[in-house]
């Protein structure tokens, strides 16, 4: 089971009892994956960071998302659950497995006509959409090497007081341990004080999950 970093089994346990409970199509989705991709389930985002994403999005009104990294669709999903019937949604992965099982729960739960599938290298997308605004969310959750760049082409497609998430940003908690020093913690870490320095934002690194940033974009 995907879970929060930082909590001990018991504490967790009692954070999902207090939390409404994924949809059905969520909990199906997040079975298949332990059964299909036992050695990939872990870039599933964990149920609880999936309820807060949905109503984050409910609350700042979302319309129009963009999602870096999809593996098999659970936080397209949720991202889905909270946007009105005429929001959009553009997915990028370059996995076309995984992203025909996402589209199949994204059909099950009724939000696929919200939702556009890319396949292929993120920045190569993101470079072909054009420089202006046009995303009041977006969510970065691939390949951790590549998230400064992924930072750079979203944040001037991101409408000012929209939002930007990034995933994993405290790693296991290697971030803090000067012995991990493989690619992906050295490109979070890099990440982490890249977006911070960036003054067209305003962020918080919460405990959700194993790390999750969110980002305002200034007016």
């Amino acid at each position: 089971m995907i879970t929060s970093e930082i909590f001990s089994p018991k504490l967790y346990e009692y954070l999902v009892e207090h939390s409404t409970p994924p949809a059905s199509v969520l909990q199906e989705l997040a079975a298949e994956n332990e059964r299909r991709h036992p050695d990939s389930v872990i870039m599933q985002i964990s149920p609880e960071q999936g309820r807060f994403m949905t109503l984050l999005a409910q609350l700042s009104h979302t319309r129009d998302i963009i999602e870096i990294g999809t593996f098999t669709g659970y936080s397209s999903l949720c991202l889905a659950l909270g946007i009105p019937d005429d929001g959009t949604i553009l997915t990028c992965d370059i996995n076309e497995e995984w992203a025909s099982m996402a589209r199949r729960y994204w059909e099950k739960a009724g939000v696929a006509h919200k939702i556009t599938s890319r396949i292929g290298p993120a920045v190569d997308t993101l470079r072909a959409l054009p420089r202006d605004p046009m995303f009041d969310m977006a969510f970065i959750d691939a390949d951790k090497q590549s998230y400064i760049d992924y930072w750079n082409e979203i944040v001037p497609r991101v409408r000012p007081g929209g939002l930007i998430l990034a995933d994993n940003t405290l790693y296991a908690g290697e971030v803090i341990d000067p012995t991990k020093t493989s690619d992906a913690v050295q490109g979070i870490r890099g990440f982490n004080d890249h977006a911070l320095a960036d003054e067209r934002v305003e962020l918080v690194l919460l405990s959700v999950g194993d790390g999750l940033t969110l980002a305002r974009k200034k007016n």
